[in-house]
């Protein structure tokens, strides 16, 4: 082969190699294009939201049917306020719930709705009241350290002037003392 031909052949493969990352980062990132069409915008209040980012998507059933807008912070009421853009494809009712979950045990942060049972549906401007924070890790790993040390303080040190009756050294002080008291 050709110098130029080699040189041609390499040139291809190591465009295609950039194109697959950056459509791989773009996955990652969530940038990627969705079928969602026209939305639908509700807010929800958390107090602690973890690690859920803009774009991060809005699932129900396991299905996704929205991204979150935009997270903002109320410094009245020391929340979370996070703006949902859902598909108008998808009514919910309105006492639907929203938790915030986590794809994996490490994964990133997602938004899921749980449907209520009220017959009026959810509108462009709505609030969505019954909401679950993220579980944060490391907040539940310190909680059961903090249990298992607790667990630990219930029972009684043991001293050497508890172990015998009289205050006697250790050593002079045998169990079989105690049987013809």
């Amino acid at each position: 082969m050709e110098r130029t031909t080699i040189d041609l052949w390499v040139g291809i493969f190591v465009a295609l190699g950039f194109a697959a990352l950056l459509g791989l980062a773009m996955k990652v990132g969530n940038l990627t294009t969705t079928d969602i069409g026209a939305t639908y915008t509700v807010t929800a209040n958390f107090e602690n939201i973890g690690g859920l980012k803009p774009r991060a998507p809005i699932k129900s059933a396991g299905v996704v049917v929205g991204r979150v807008e935009g997270i903002t912070f109320d410094p009245k009421t020391y929340e979370a306020v996070v703006s949902l853009n859902i598909d108008k494809r998808y009514s919910f009712p309105k006492d639907t719930f929203a938790n915030i979950y986590t794809a994996g045990l490490l994964g990133e942060q997602y938004l899921g709705l749980e449907a209520g049972g009220d017959e009026t549906s959810l509108k462009n401007g709505d609030k969505i009241t019954q909401t679950q924070d993220a579980v944060v890790l490391e907040k539940l790993i310190s909680q059961f350290l903090y249990s298992k040390a607790t667990e630990g303080d219930d029972k009684p040190a043991k001293t050497a002037a508890t172990s015998t009756e009289t205050g006697a050294d250790a050593l002079d002080a045998s169990p079989l003392d105690k049987i013809g008291k």
